[in-house]
């Protein structure tokens, strides 16, 4: 048993009601007398993952950002169900979306949380569309703003269509043509305007940056969280002493969006930035695993995130190689579980709720086969996944 902290390496028992959980005993613990018990015998129990960074409106075919300005209401609507049924499938039990469309997947929260909860669906965070530039990172999605009137609405909507979080593009991004991953998308008073007015709001900023000029204009402006956080400049990732400090003395919560689905390619963009930077695909992905390891040990609170939906390389449904991921780059165990368990449900503002095996919180559940603190590759051996205290598929 992992209970999102921790793990019980003597196994346990998980007694669930009305889809919370109120108990977790020993294994050998006695049960309630008529208790319904399933075992699952040489397994793992632990939290449904958490994945911070989605895309529910991208089908995660090439181009799939790219056709969403295309898509009727229906056939939109068909793209963020399937994408909620992939994700629950790889045991991601909650996501974070982080690029609707014209505010569908906010309509699909606001839906999901007003049925009954026998709807076998993730829970949703949603920010709405992100914040652009005229034509920049995501443009397509409906949040380009100019000038101080135009962002100041756009957080004041943001805040009356009550999204969970603001995400802000600071940089140029990899899959929008036209756009510079090493260039800010806006200046440092616009950016520190987004997040004051946001903070006015009650809600937090999250920052899409890449660039390290991005990664610092996030700081500066005092940004809540930054998705990537590549810190890329044209001779590679440049991570200083410092800026792991700055990251960490902030309390700032990042997300790697390491992993992906085995053998696809990344986006030409990414591919012709590696070879800018004399760096092939493999040292490319070694140097960000080793990055990220360097910020969890020198105090920076990591959440982990898919960036699925964008592309191929980025299936619905795969947050477990991007846990994996971390551990492979040198971040024990425990703590790669938790950046997708409590860790993430706390920077989710779903601390009380979700990521712990512990009376009180829902009953989101994933069995994994096999030992997890001996194989964290074997979180995606999926056996069996409880939304609610209900298992999914329904057990018939």
């Amino acid at each position: 048993m992992f209970d999102g902290e921790t793990f019980r390496s003597e196994g346990g028992t998980v007694l669930v009601d009305d889809g919370r959980i109120v108990g977790v005993e020993a294994r050998s613990a006695a049960l309630p007398e008529g208790c319904q018990v399933t075992e699952f015998a040489g397994a793992t129990v632990l939290p449904g993952l958490i994945d911070m960074h989605v895309h529910l409106c991208g089908d995660a075919a090439d181009g799939a950002l790219d056709k969403l300005s295309d898509y009727s209401d229906e056939e939109l609507d068909a793209v963020i169900a399937k994408s909620l049924q992939d994700e629950v499938a790889g045991g991601v039990t909650t996501v974070r979306d982080l690029g609707d469309r014209q505010w569908a997947v906010v309509a699909w929260r606001d839906r999901l949380a007003a049925v009954s909860t026998d709807r076998c669906l993730p829970t949703i965070v949603a920010s709405g569309p992100p914040i652009t530039s005229p034509g920049g990172h995501c443009w397509n999605m409906g949040g380009e703003v100019q000038g101080r009137a135009e962002l100041r609405a756009a957080v004041r909507e943001r805040a009356e269509r009550r999204v969970d979080v603001v995400k802000v593009m600071a940089s140029g991004g990899f899959v929008t043509a036209g756009t510079e991953v090493m260039a800010c998308q806006f200046s440092l008073d616009d950016l520190s305007l987004i997040v004051d007015e946001a903070h006015g709001c009650g809600l937090g900023v999250t920052a899409h940056a890449h660039g390290l000029p991005a990664v610092h204009q996030a700081l500066d402006a005092g940004v809540d969280g930054i998705e990537h956080c590549t810190c890329m400049t044209e001779t590679g990732i440049t991570l200083s002493d410092e800026l792991v400090g700055r990251l960490a003395s902030a309390g700032v919560v990042v997300c790697p969006t390491l992993g992906g689905a085995a053998g696809t390619a990344p986006p030409p963009a990414v591919l012709a930035l590696l070879a800018r930077t004399g760096r092939s695909l493999e040292a490319g992905q070694a140097a960000r695993r080793a990055a990220f390891a360097r910020m969890h040990k020198g105090g920076v609170t990591i959440a982990s995130g898919s960036d699925a939906g964008i592309g191929e390389v980025k299936p619905h449904g795969v947050l477990a190689r991007g846990v994996g991921a971390l551990a492979a780059g040198g971040v024990p165990v425990a703590e790669a579980l938790a950046s997708a368990t409590s860790v993430a449900a706390k920077a989710a503002g779903l601390g009380p709720s979700k990521g712990r095996l512990q009376p009180g919180y829902d009953a989101d559940l994933l069995v994994i086969d096999g030992d997890l603190g001996h194989d964290v590759e074997g979180l995606e051996q999926v056996q069996a996944v409880y939304l609610r205290g209900r298992r999914v598929p329904p057990e018939r």
